[in-house]
């Protein structure tokens, strides 16, 4: 195998993207799909983002059927999906799926908000981080 290949598919595997909600000039919520720059931290294959200030941290799980129709976010906040699947839903009929792993930042705290659904009535375990 040629030295750059391994490299390539390594350097794919180095980002980080998370979906943001944000409410538009129209006054609706609105997906963007963000990719978090990264920088060496000068330790080889580590590379860092910049520190993102947090007001604290809490965690959530849903367990059986979940539905919350159209509210706005109360605060700036990542929700890291851990476990399970919610599906988000903007008010132009737009819906999205987040799963394990997956990274939403809510901050359409104003306008007209969001609906949240649990897939398939499950279980779902997340992590929320309040930003500044």
């Amino acid at each position: 195998m040629a030295p750059w290949v391994g490299r390539c598919v390594r350097r794919s595997l180095l980002e980080v993207k998370y979906t943001r909600l944000y409410t538009g000039d129209d006054g609706e919520s609105h997906f963007e799909d963000v990719e978090v720059p990264l920088r060496s931290a000068g330790m080889g294959v580590l590379q860092r983002s910049r520190i993102a200030r947090a007001t604290g941290v809490f965690f959530s799980v849903t367990d059986g059927p979940f539905f919350s129709g159209f509210h706005n976010a109360p605060r700036r906040q990542y929700i890291v999906i851990l476990e399970g699947t919610v599906e988000v839903g903007t008010g132009d009929g737009t819906k999205r799926q987040f799963g394990p792993g997956e990274i939403l930042m809510v901050e359409d705290t104003t306008g007209r908000g969001h609906t949240t659904l649990s897939v398939n009535d499950g279980f779902r375990r997340e992590v929320f981080i309040a930003l500044e």
